[in-house]
C-alpha cells in the first residue's frame, strides 16, 4: 500500500478514534462515581483527554512508513 493511500486511510481512522473516544468519555462521565466528586473529575477528564494519544501512537506509525521498495 502506499502511502498516500496510508495517510488517507489513517486520518479516517483517527478521526473516527477521536469521535468514539470523546462519546464514551462524555458516557462514563455521567456515572454517579464521576459526577459525585469534583476531583474525580478534575482527574478523569485529564486522563481522558490524553488517554486517546495511547491508541492513536500506532496509527500514526503506520501512517508514517515507508512504501516498499
Amino acid at each position: 500500500m502506499k502511502i498516500r493511500t496510508r495517510k488517507f486511510l489513517g486520518t479516517i481512522a483517527l478521526l473516527v478514534l477521536a469521535a468514539v473516544w470523546a462519546l464514551l468519555g462524555m458516557t462514563l462521565a455521567q456515572t454517579p462515581w464521576v459526577a459525585n466528586s469534583g476531583w474525580v473529575q478534575a482527574i478523569y477528564y485529564v486522563v481522558v483527554g490524553m488517554g486517546w494519544v495511547l491508541p492513536a501512537m500506532p496509527i500514526v506509525s503506520w501512517m508514517q512508513r515507508p512504501d516498499r521498495a
